[in-house]
């Protein structure tokens, strides 16, 4: 099986470099502009099935990439971006200049990162990654063949640092994954190799 793990296009917070976390923010028109042209750069692939965040920005991104061809989406709580609580919709350059606070390490230590109030753990954010993939996509090894994941930036680091063992000090391992670059993977007998890190398709 093939999993490719799709960050969603492009929206005005992610403009403006604020934290969107849970914030259900739609596409901008460039964002729907990269969804569809990554749609037609992906028509000739089969997928079995589409699974995506429930958050609109994901799930309109799966919606253009799919197209016109009938394939399922089924959204799931498990894979929406990681949740930042009070700090979502501040400015993220701030946030991180800012020694005091906790995502000031949140890029270059995560180790040391600490969940704001009302906001998630990198712990529990890979718990719900790791949780999507033993109940949802390792039963299916042997009977789908390429699954197309439509998450978020965060989100879909912790499903990698899941699928090859990564611990959380090197949650940000790999290449930065901009909207709509599709990371791909493949799970054969139980084991997950990386095949391509956030590949832009157009």
């Amino acid at each position: 099986m093939e999993l490719y793990i799709l960050r969603h296009g492009e929206t005005p917070w992610n403009v403006q470099r604020r934290f969107q976390g849970h914030s259900d923010i739609a596409l901008n028109e460039n964002g729907r502009e990269l969804a569809g042209k990554t749609g037609e750069a992906l028509e000739d692939t089969d997928f079995d099935i589409i699974y995506s965040s429930p958050l609109i920005r994901a799930y309109e991104t799966a919606c253009l990439v799919r197209g016109h061809r009938n394939i399922e989406i089924i959204r799931d709580e498990r894979i929406k971006e990681m949740g930042f609580g009070v700090n979502e919709g501040k400015d993220g350059p701030t946030l991180f200049a800012d020694t005091s606070s906790p995502f000031h390490y949140f890029f270059d230590a995560p180790e040391k990162y600490e969940a704001p109030e009302g906001g998630e753990s990198i712990e529990a954010v890979m718990a719900r990654a790791k949780d999507f993939l033993q109940t949802v996509i390792e039963p299916k090894e042997k009977e789908w063949h390429r699954v197309l994941i439509s998450g978020h930036g965060a989100v879909n680091k912790a499903l990698l640092a899941v699928m090859l063992g990564r611990e959380k000090k090197d949650f940000w391992t790999g290449n930065v994954q901009h909207n709509c670059a599709i990371t791909v993977v493949r799970l054969k007998n139980g084991r997950y190799e990386l095949l391509e890190d956030a590949l832009c398709l157009i």
